[in-house]
């Protein structure tokens, strides 16, 4: 099959948006619309992609700078001829280009390859979809006998091809050569005297060019947005579609209408999410994992066998098997539990390991901590990690106990086998001596009785 080289029109403003964003960056499931159709042209694994900007050009270029992208700057938006017009200059005569837009962000690499194979065979291919209300979408014209003839836009339509249902969805792929002389004929003789790219079509029958139309088989997934209700309604079918996925792998869900999915999601067997679960970014979920209601977990591994219950967030953390969070956990990035860990109710940990067997039960806060095996931190404790300016380390070994109410002011290195009596404030390492077994540190001020003291009054 030749070169495919992707085009994708991604200048509109949006003004129905009622933003400052561009619209392409508006978000589908976490993600940038425009990034959505950038993903799925890189399945066809082109040399590059080619981008038309204008409206907000350089904050579309900021919010992009991973891809293997070729920015082409389109500064009047003078229709979607105009815009391919823009690009011709870089693509092969013999590719095949395949055109695509920012704001039609759920468009399938299945349905593109439909697409593009028909375009292999008669040098041009347009995608099509039936809608029950097919308004403000240009119309499939056919002959008698069933061949593509033209696209009507809604606004130069005649009354009875306004009745057509089957619509154009803009997406097409054409061999660059007939693309190419194609452009250089289209004029702007219309109601909103702009240059259509949708008028190569009758030019494509004139040069006795047979146009393949492809049905999409999901309508969804060829719609463009324009507002936000129309943003709102494509998340939807965004998240319905990423839950019937999990569903189809053995995802036991709650209410699969309560699940958000902003990435992409890795799951064992017997995995239950409850309602309104949030899983972002890169998340990898193992088996027997249970995770509670309302919930959320970010770029984060959960090991099988953990239950995460209600009302928790996870972070860019390694989760371990056999834990149990929460409810009302914070674990935040760089926190690693080894497996058997306890981290209970209005627990925050950040940067932290914790070995196999230690429990943080509750409304405490651990933070640039290294912390042993089967280690017991009592309600309150504070690891003191920053002095205003830097960060500092805090290390506990492996069978440590910490009394409630204690605070650890970093650095501090506690040893193996320690007891901290609850309420101390422990300011230096504590070091066992070869003759000791275990120790007991206390850090408190002597409790003191004063005698004749009287509270303020007003």
């Amino acid at each position: 099959m030749s070169e495919i080289i992707p085009i994708v029109l991604a200048a509109g403003k949006g003004t129905r948006m009622y933003s400052n964003l561009p619209k392409v960056l508006h978000p589908i499931g976490g993600k940038p619309m425009l990034q959505h159709v950038v993903d799925t042209a890189l399945k066809f694994k082109p040399q590059s992609i080619l981008v038309v900007i204008g409206h907000g050009a350089e904050t579309v270029r900021q919010k992009m700078p991973k891809h293997p992208i070729q920015w082409v700057l389109q500064e009047q938006q003078l229709g979607t001829g105009h815009a391919v017009k823009q690009a011709m200059e870089h693509i092969n005569s013999d590719s095949i280009i395949l055109i695509l837009y920012g704001d039609v962000p759920l468009i399938s690499f299945s349905t593109l390859e439909k697409l593009v194979a028909e375009a292999a065979h008669t040098g041009f291919s347009i995608l099509s979809a039936k809608f029950s209300n097919p308004f403000g979408y240009g119309r499939i014209i056919r002959d008698s006998v069933g061949n593509v003839i033209k696209i009507a836009e809604q606004k130069d339509a005649t009354e009875k091809e306004l009745q057509i249902n089957e619509i154009n969805t803009g997406i097409m792929a054409v061999n660059g050569e007939l693309l190419r002389g194609w452009l250089k004929k289209i004029e702007n003789n219309n109601a909103q005297q702009e240059y259509y790219l949708t008028d190569i079509v009758e030019m494509a029958v004139l040069d006795k060019i047979k146009v393949h139309a492809v049905l999409a088989r999901e309508p969804y997934e060829t719609k463009g947005i324009n507002d936000r209700k129309q943003q709102a309604k494509m998340e939807r079918f965004y998240q319905k579609r990423e839950a019937d996925k999990l569903l189809d792998a053995g995802v036991s869900l709650i209410d699969p209408k309560r699940l958000d999915i902003r990435g992409q999601v890795e799951t064992g067997k017997d995995v239950v999410l409850d309602i309104n679960v949030i899983l972002e970014g890169e998340v990898t979920i193992g088996d027997n994992v249970k995770i509670g209601a309302n919930s959320i977990i970010k770029n984060s591994k959960i090991a099988a066998n953990t239950n995460v219950l209600e009302n928790c967030v996870i972070e860019d953390s390694l989760i371990g098997e056999n834990c149990n969070i929460g409810p009302f956990a914070r674990i935040r990035p760089g926190t690693e539990l080894k497996g058997k860990n306890n981290v209970g109710n209005f627990v925050e940990v950040k940067k932290s390991s914790l070995g196999q067997g230690s429990k943080v039960n509750h409304l405490s806060y651990i933070g640039d901590t290294e912390m042993g095996e089967v280690c017991n931190i009592g309600a309150g404790t504070i690891t003191c990690n920053y002095d205003g300016a830097y960060k500092h380390q805090t290390i506990i070994g492996n069978n440590v106990f910490v009394g409630s109410d204690t605070q650890l002011v970093a650095p501090v290195r506690i040893d193996d086998d320690v007891t901290i009596g609850a309420g101390s404030t422990i300011t230096r390492d504590i070091k066992k001596q070869p003759q000791d077994e275990e120790l007991l540190v206390l850090g408190r001020n002597k409790q003191i009785t004063i005698k004749k003291w009287r509270r303020p009054k007003k």
